[in-house]
């Protein structure tokens, strides 16, 4: 059993993570900005704080007494759609950038002493597809830098972490049926949480690093 911090737990690939985790046994703290999740458990503990929000970040770390196993950085908004790249808004780029990029960096700074006192600590930054420089280009233009930036950003982060006995994992949860990938999406966000859950439970500092689909393959860069 382990304890799992993740965040976006509210709806759409977090709730279904923190659902299956649940159901195996492990331990669940899902950060959410307002309300509540739509699951109770006995298992499942809610902390809230806004991403871009460091003090309220640290608050939430402050509260937690025991070690965190493993922190899944899921939270993230999708921004503007636009027909031209050149016509993105500098305030909603500004915003999207925010969010998917600076959030899980100071997410991350945060909760590092708490997964420094775990045994076999592990983190997973969900990406997407849309970060890779080998994937055409769509009208989510902010959205597509966001995570082509975490990436980047996860990267020099797991060389950094390796030393300290810490293996992270990028991971693309694929086309979802969620509020952001939409009701046309490939699958549904129980197959993508079953996936991402076997990448965490396989991840190791051999593997660490790397830039994995949700079905256990390796994507390009």
């Amino acid at each position: 059993m382990s304890t799992y911090l993740i965040t976006g737990c509210g709806r759409g690939i977090g709730l279904a993570l923190a659902r299956q985790l649940l159901e195996r046994g492990d331990d669940v703290i899902g950060s959410v900005r307002d309300g509540e999740p739509p699951i109770r458990h006995e298992r499942l503990r809610t902390v809230r704080f806004d991403v871009r929000n460091p003090e309220a970040i640290d608050a939430a770390r402050d509260s937690i007494d025991g070690p965190v196993d493993v922190l899944v950085n899921n939270a993230g908004i999708a921004g503007e759609r636009t027909d031209r790249a050149h016509a993105a808004g500098v305030d909603d780029f500004a915003e999207v950038l925010d969010v998917n990029v600076l959030g899980p960096l100071r997410v991350t700074r945060a909760f590092l002493p708490l997964l420094g006192r775990s045994d076999q600590p592990k983190v997973m930054a969900v990406s997407s597809q849309l970060g890779g420089m080998t994937f055409p280009p769509t009208g989510h233009v902010a959205y597509c830098a966001s995570k082509a930036a975490l990436n980047k950003l996860m990267q020099a982060m797991a060389h950094d972490l390796r030393q300290d006995g810490i293996p992270l994992v990028i991971a693309h949860p694929g086309w979802v049926r969620t509020d952001m990938g939409g009701p046309s999406a490939s699958i549904a966000p129980e197959e993508s949480a079953a996936g991402l859950v076997n990448l965490l439970d396989d991840l190791t500092l051999a593997t660490t690093g790397r830039f994995m689909n949700w079905d256990g393959s390796e994507r390009a860069w």
